[in-house]
């Protein structure tokens, strides 16, 4: 067990600001078409351990297959620093790990999501 600390994150023009506290010792890599595509390393939070600072008006979300995926990104700058989704009643963000302040995510374990199934 890793050490549970609060990083800070945004997309790449700054307008969406967010906070996570976890214990992030690993990253999973969807192998979906849209992760694929933007080469995200990812983990999922509940919801009370996320906290989105700024930038809520500067988010488009976009949903493709099940739809059962909320994936926001920037308006500006396109990056998507997360994203949400409902899975047995609780609500989760998945964090785009690459999009936190501080965290080497070479440093990492890395382990696979089969994101295509879904």
């Amino acid at each position: 067990m890793g050490e549970t600390k609060t990083y800070s994150g945004s997309c790449h023009c700054g307008k969406i600001r967010f906070e996570v506290t976890a214990d992030i010792a690993k990253a999973s890599a969807c192998n979906c078409s849209i992760c694929t595509r933007t080469g995200w390393l990812m983990a999922s939070v509940p919801l009370e351990a996320f906290r989105q600072l700024s930038g809520k008006e500067s988010q488009v979300d976009y949903q493709f297959g099940s739809k059962t995926m909320h994936h926001l990104f920037c308006s500006t700058c396109g990056i998507r620093a997360f994203g949400s989704y409902a899975t047995d009643g609780q609500e989760k963000v998945v964090v785009n790990l690459r999009c936190l302040d501080g965290l080497d995510v070479d440093a990492l374990e890395l382990q696979k999501f089969d994101g295509k199934s879904y």
